[in-house]
């Protein structure tokens, strides 16, 4: 069985009712669901040792070279696990003066995350690699990504895999990877590492669960330490609490508002915002609560983040998934541009929206599904000519990847556009009930 292949069962159910609604039209009181279900939560237990391990390496600065940047720095578990600041990247180095190269993306929800895979991961395909995966993804038949239908989630297209380009599979090696990067927490080389977990004020715990001679062998250390952060992230409830108005809502605990009924009518309109085409909202027949995402990878064209210090050169380019900071996919260029397709949860709390935190409200991100296409000088800066420098932020021979197929992205320029004003409101309204912490009346 591949890794992660039992958490993919788990969630196969919810990739299976892609997008269907619970109820287009309430039929009881106004905005409530009059079909409620038990939804199955992640059973809260008492950390183990090991996730307990976890919890203090997950907040000890003294991993990084300006001892001030941990993990629960840029992951902030009062900002849903995501940035707490409000520009596109966090500052890290060892003078927390070095610009990230990407958004950062929230930890919340990733205990159903397949590992990364050309199609739904399937233990039949064990002993094929990526580039034999990719070969027959090229010549697979797509389906459109419609909010009322599931085809599309047996799409034979990149999916799974953490970070915004999949190349973790693990919570394990998704923590190492920014401990060590220069312009994140610069923890040095696994040497420097070894020395400060012998200094942590943890080291007992190291020793009472793997024994003393785990601080013999460095590599050994490392990965211990890195695992004990991954269980961390799976035990822990607040990483996955399904707390939102919508989860209430679903078990016919709360009533939605006229404007967050609508929204979330809107969201699963074909004709409309389409949102449920990826983001999709059912849970799964066991009753495992929505994760809002298929797991999918896109390539959607936003707009150059002029913000970013990497983007002053203009020969660089941020590919996602065949480069620069994945290495292992490069030659694979019909996915140049594809970034993952985040949860929807807790989104009304971010502040940076796409992998390079060019919109910073829910409404810019809307305007550039509706606008893309239709009138593109809203949402993309204009050349010398005047025109619109649409796509800006990819070479000219990867914009055949940009996705304008799936509903709102098969509209026209000078057609019009999917989504009102007042549409895009409630659909605001309504991806608001998904931040956690929702109180239902007794």
């Amino acid at each position: 069985m591949r890794p992660g292949h039992l958490l993919w069962l788990l969630g196969a159910g919810l990739l299976t009712l892609a997008g269907a609604t619970v109820a287009a039209q309430p039929q009881g009181l106004p905005g409530e669901n009059p079909h409620p279900i038990h939804l199955v939560r992640p059973r809260a237990v008492q950390l183990s040792a090991m996730a307990q391990l976890g919890r203090q390496i997950f907040y000890d600065a003294n991993l990084s070279s300006s001892r001030q940047l941990s993990c629960a720095s840029c992951h902030s578990p009062q900002h849903a696990y995501g940035p707490p600041n409000e520009g596109p990247v966090m500052l890290g180095g060892p003078k927390l003066s070095s610009q990230g190269v990407r958004a950062v993306p929230s930890l919340e929800y990733l205990e159903r995350q397949p590992p990364f895979s050309i199609g739904l991961d399937n233990p039949e395909l064990e002993n094929v690699n990526l580039a034999q995966m990719a070969a027959a993804g090229q010549t697979a038949a797509r389906a459109q990504k419609i909010a009322t239908s599931a085809q599309a989630t047996a799409n034979m297209v990149p999916q799974g895999g953490l970070f915004w380009d999949g190349r973790a599979d693990t919570f394990q090696d998704q923590a190492i990877m920014p401990l060590l990067d220069p312009r994140e927490m610069d923890g040095g080389d696994a040497a420097t590492v070894v020395a400060k977990l012998h200094q942590a004020s943890y080291t007992k715990l190291f020793a009472e669960l793997f024994g003393p001679g785990v601080f013999d062998n460095p590599r050994l250390l490392i990965a211990e330490a890195m695992f004990a952060v991954g269980r961390y992230q799976i035990e822990e409830p607040s990483f996955h609490p399904y707390t939102s108005k919508y989860d209430y809502w679903l078990e016919g605990k709360a009533r939605l508002s006229e404007a967050e009924m609508r929204g979330y009518e809107l969201f699963n309109d074909p004709k409309k915002a389409n949102c449920g085409g990826c983001h999709l909202d059912q849970p799964s027949r066991d009753g495992l609560p929505p994760l809002f995402t298929d797991h999918q990878y896109e390539a959607l064209g936003a707009p150059r983040n002029v913000a970013l210090a990497v983007n002053k050169d203009p020969g660089y380019f941020d590919l996602g998934i065949c480069g620069p900071t994945r290495t292992d996919m490069a030659t694979q260029t019909q996915y140049c541009g594809m970034f993952a397709t985040p949860t929807l949860r807790n989104t009304a709390t971010r502040r940076t929206f796409f992998h390079n935190g060019v919109f910073q409200t829910l409404q810019q991100v809307l305007d550039f599904y509706d606008f893309r296409d239709t009138d593109p000088q809203k949402v993309y800066p204009r050349g010398p000519d005047g025109m619109a420098r649409k796509y800006d932020d990819i070479p000219a021979r990867f914009t055949a990847n940009i996705d304008v197929a799936d509903p709102p992205f098969d509209r026209h320029l000078g057609e019009t556009p999917a989504m009102t004003a007042r549409d895009e409101s409630d659909i605001i309204a309504f991806l608001q009930t998904l931040t956690d912490g929702y109180k239902p009346d007794p």
